[in-house]
């Protein structure tokens, strides 16, 4: 057999066609034949010289996935065209339509409520997305006056992190269209209760609209 010379090439498309998959079928319903089946021509072989199981893919879609969205909130947070107060929107924005948070859920959906795992989510969010990425923006907000100093960041952003992250994701918290539209009311409330007026109407119905999409099903890719 010849060798392959882009063996980055048929990396990243098993891990295109894995991450399609797992996404429709879910991880445990998804088999590495119904991976080789979707690759044009590449064989169990081809798969198994780069990944040593399903598990080693699903790990590398993870990690993809993982990957995308640091860059995609970094670039927000680092952004010096906005100051802390529309970082903070942009985020909110970004997590009410982000693909890739309900594409990693709709992978995993027979685990989500394992306690192992929504402990694994848990410490992600207080390890890392609240103080690397949400309280850094608040504290810019603080210096530069556009966000309200009667607030502490560090905890403000944990409490952001978590709404956002598991009470307000329904494959967390199970909830119907309507639970979801109180949802994302009741969230402007609280964040208009500590002085964020950053949720308007148009992003309140973004959130409904978007969750409510993938409750019945629906993809938001062509």
């Amino acid at each position: 057999m010849a060798r392959n010379k882009h063996p980055e090439e048929t990396v990243e498309k098993i891990l295109a066609v894995a991450r399609r998959l797992f996404a429709q079928k879910g991880y445990e319903n998804t088999s590495i034949q119904d991976i080789v089946d979707q690759l044009g021509g590449l064989s169990k072989g081809a798969i198994y010289h780069h990944f040593g199981s399903k598990e080693d893919i699903f790990d590398a879609v993870c990690r993809q996935l993982g990957e995308e969205n640091t860059a995609l909130y970094a670039a927000i947070r680092d952004d010096p065209g906005r100051n802390g107060r529309e970082k903070l929107k942009a985020m909110l924005e970004t997590a009410c339509q982000n693909q890739n948070d309900h594409d990693f859920v709709s992978m995993v959906a027979q685990t989500v409520l394992d306690p192992r795992f929504l402990r694994t989510q848990f410490d992600e969010v207080i390890s890392i997305v609240a103080p690397h990425y949400v309280q850094p923006v608040i504290e810019e907000g603080l210096h530069d006056g556009s966000l309200p100093r009667a607030i502490h960041p560090k905890e403000l952003a944990q409490a952001i992190s978590l709404l956002l992250n598991l009470w307000a994701n329904p494959f967390f918290v199970p909830a119907t269209g309507e639970e979801m539209q109180n949802r994302a009311q009741v969230l402007r409330r609280l964040f208009e209760g500590v002085g964020l007026d950053i949720i308007d109407d148009e992003m309140e119905a973004t959130f409904f609209r978007h969750t409510a999409r993938h409750l019945s099903g629906e993809e938001d890719r062509p």
